[in-house]
């Protein structure tokens, strides 16, 4: 029993020893130390120390072991390479590999195992020299499946080939971590064979060019829509790219013949289909191009290939493509057509510029189709607002709102639109008319508004603004003063919107004439009130609006013979009026006087509203019931062609209060004139509108030419400014100034003239050196 606790510490030296955390000679101090803590006895006397050596020499390898193994390995190598099955153990193999390389035979053994392998692939190459001839004598086959024939065997060779690297590597493993891995000049066991199959097999001039053919054989019958081994591709060229050939054996040959295919191609589709067919041929073909680099190609080829076929199929036949069917795309607003074409030429250089180029070209030219033709006229205005927002539909879908696009279309616009000097500012005046007058039941107000904005937008391409001021006026004056306006909301919009596009100076006038009508309701319940203070009001109720000259057009004074109670009703207004505002002066325009006349037929009552013309003649019925053209001409002193306008509205037009005889739509000297007592109409108050309301072609020269003599002002006013500024100043820079400030077109040889013209009155003169030199006189 006292033996026991001396075991303790033995014991546990020699579990430190197991885990072999400590050396010998530390474990032989601790069994000692134990010992002598023992105090004595016979179990620690016969206790030994244990000492663990390394050998003092590396035990030698047996006889010819080196021998040997390298026959098992050779063997084994072989059994790989023959895809049959190996006759030792792997593990086994793998140790012996070990085994020859922790004796350093490495260097001959990896020697060794290259010359096994490279006999092994130089025997391969046999089969491919002999391939073709031997199978023609067997039988007769074509080029195409003996060329697939022969890319089968060489694929099948390269998986063999792969396979057997990847099993010996597995063997010789060791090897190549180890020798391979300290030796950099040397390629590792996998490149290695690698190298040995580029050298021996695919660096083989008959095998690289019978291989090359092929796979561009496979890949021209998929171009022309046979199904091919896609896989097949994939293999070899991958195969390629792993022996590191692809770019200079296969990638050149391969874009070479591309181009020359589709260089032939696009030529021959050029002549034969539609544009829009060829370039859904031409996007056809770059998906498939496309798909092929994701499918087998390597994908550096990607870039080359796909600019190759853009270059031949789109680069080459920029012009010619959109020569022969952009303006029918454009014309037919073949919306995905045009898309395609846009995103095509996006992707060829310089082939947006020449998109643009056309695109402006196409634009002028149906432009100019509209705004020259005077027998369009009549729809130019709505043709042009069609034709914008067409060409803003192409550019927000086909061409994704590119700004390039944009800006060349108003450009274009701006272009055309001016080829025809003041017709197409003076139609969209007209235009408005017709979208602002009272009866224009087309457009909701929102739907009017819309229609404002879109008028602005061509407006803004108008050079001579001026023009369709003067017009614009002209209208709007017809508008208020018969009372023909649809909305006056509408009106100040589109005044608002004048203001805002050409500045407050441009409207001015055109306010003022609002401001007018309102003044003449204020005076018009004045007058009112003033007639009721009279003895004898009268049996007419008068409406007067009171026009100063500045901001109205200019209308034509013209005499007529009014009927006695109308001249007393002037004078009595006349009297009121010049005594509330002293020194101002009156001039009655009886051409845009009109007013509502009762009258008495069979059937009943009825009520006009007409003009003062259709008024003076129709109340001389009261004085008899047959009068010729000449008696009323004589009566009412109307103006002949006025008066005949005014004959027609009433004897030949729906409601013929009068009748003529003879019967006949035009009014001839003699005519007679009887009043229809058995007049009939539905409605109680009928309007008997004047047969031409349009303006006279006198008119329209008449107001265009006071544009030309309100520019004449303009431009002497502008010359006398700048001279005033400058006081001397050469022609070149004056003439350049002068353009600056003024807002309408003007030619050098208008302002040669003006110039002249402010000479000899004396506001500037010439310099007595240099005649190009202008001093200001004050």
């Amino acid at each position: 029993m006292a033996d026991e606790p001396q075991k303790k510490p033995h014991l546990s030296a020699l579990v430190g020893h197991t885990n072999g955390l400590t050396k010998p000679t530390a474990l032989a101090a601790t069994a000692t130390r134990a010992a002598g803590g023992g105090g004595g006895g016979g179990a620690t006397a016969s206790s030994k120390k244990l000492v663990i050596k390394n050998f003092r020499e590396r035990p030698k390898l047996p006889d010819n072991y080196t021998h040997d193994t390298w026959q098992k390995l050779h063997e084994a190598v072989g059994a790989i390479q023959s895809s049959i099955s190996i006759k030792y153990n792997l593990e086994e193999l793998y140790q012996a590999v070990e085994n020859l390389c922790s004796y350093k035979v490495s260097a001959t053994l990896y020697k060794q195992l290259r010359q096994v392998c490279e006999e092994h692939v130089k025997a391969q190459i046999r089969q491919f020299r002999e391939y073709p001839f031997a199978m023609h004598r067997v039988i007769r086959i074509t080029n195409s499946l003996d060329s697939l024939l022969f890319l089968k065997k060489i694929n099948k060779c390269w998986q063999d080939h792969c396979r057997q690297m990847i099993m010996i590597r597995s063997i010789f493993l060791f090897l190549d971590r180890t020798y391979v891995l300290q030796n950099s000049m040397l390629p590792s066991i996998w490149d290695m064979g690698l190298e040995l199959f580029r050298n021996h097999i695919i660096s083989d001039k008959q095998v690289q060019t019978k291989t090359i053919d092929g796979i561009l054989l496979l890949i021209e019958r998929e171009r022309n829509g046979e199904a091919v081994d896609r896989s097949l591709l994939r293999s070899l060229l991958s195969m390629l790219s792993d022996l590191q050939v692809y770019k200079e054996s296969f990638e050149q040959r391969f874009l070479e013949e591309t181009n020359c295919l589709y260089a032939a191609e696009g030529q021959r589709l050029m002549q034969e289909r539609e544009v829009p067919e060829y370039l859904h041929h031409v996007n056809k073909r770059l998906e498939e191009e496309g798909d092929r680099v994701i499918t087998y190609l390597d994908h550096s080829t990607q870039k080359p290939l796909i600019a190759c076929v853009e270059k031949q199929l789109l680069g080459e036949h920029l012009s010619a493509i959109l020569q022969k069917g952009l303006d029918n795309l454009l014309d037919e607003n073949r919306i995905s057509d045009l898309t395609q074409t846009y995103q095509l030429f996006s992707r060829v250089k310089g082939g947006q510029q020449i998109l643009l180029q056309h695109w402006s070209e196409y634009i002028k030219n149906f432009g100019t189709t509209i705004v020259v033709n005077p027998e369009k006229d009549k729809d130019m205005v709505q043709e042009l607002l069609d034709f914008k927002d067409k060409v803003d539909h192409i550019i927000e879908v086909c061409f994704q709102k590119n700004e390039k696009f944009i800006n060349l279309m108003k450009e274009s616009f701006e272009t055309f639109i001016n080829k025809r000097p003041n017709k197409p500012a003076e139609l969209i005046a007209k235009y408005v008319d017709s979208k602002l007058r009272a009866g224009n039941k087309e457009a909701t107000d929102e739907e009017l508004e819309r229609i404002l904005d879109k008028i602005m937008i061509i407006f803004r391409f108008i050079h001579g603004k001026d023009v369709f001021e003067a017009f614009y006026k002209k209208d709007l004056a017809k508008r208020l003063l018969v009372g023909k306006s649809a909305s006056v909301d509408a009106e100040k919009s589109m005044l608002s919107k004048l203001k805002h596009e050409c500045g407050a100076a441009f409207t001015s006038k055109l306010e003022g004439m609002f401001k007018d009508m309102e003044l003449s309701k204020d005076v018009m319940v004045q007058f009112k009130q003033y007639m009721q203070n009279q003895s004898d009001p009268g049996n007419i109720d008068l409406t007067v609006n009171i026009l100063t000259m500045g901001y109205w057009p200019t209308y034509t004074p013209m005499e007529v013979h009014l009927n006695s109670e109308m001249i007393k009703l002037q004078e009595v207004f006349k009297t009121f009026y010049l005594g509330k505002h002293s020194g101002r002066k009156l001039q009655w325009q009886t051409t845009l006087g009109h007013a509502v006349l009762k009258a008495e037929f069979k059937e009943g009552k009825k009520e006009f509203q007409v003009s003062l013309f259709q008024t003076l003649v129709l109340l001389m019925f009261n004085e008899g019931d047959e009068f010729s053209f000449e008696e009323i001409k004589m009566a009412t002193g109307v103006e002949d062609s006025e008066l005949r306008r005014t004959l027609q509205s009433l004897a030949c037009g729906k409601a013929r209060v009068l009748i003529k005889n003879p019967k006949g739509k035009d009014v001839e000297d003699g005519d007679k004139f009887i009043f229809n007592g058995d007049f009939k109409h539905k409605l109680f108050r009928i309007k008997i509108n004047q047969i031409q309301m349009k303006e006279t072609v006198e008119e329209q020269v008449s107001t265009t030419e006071r544009v030309f003599q309100d520019r004449q002002y303009q431009i002497d006013a502008a010359i006398v400014r700048i001279m005033k500024m400058r006081k001397t100043l050469g022609h070149n820079l004056l003439v350049s100034e002068l353009y600056n400030q003024l807002k309408f077109p003007v030619k050098p040889g208008d302002l040669k003239k003006r110039i002249e013209s402010l000479i000899d009155r004396d506001y500037m003169e010439r310099d007595k050196d240099n005649p190009n030199q202008y001093h200001y006189v004050a």
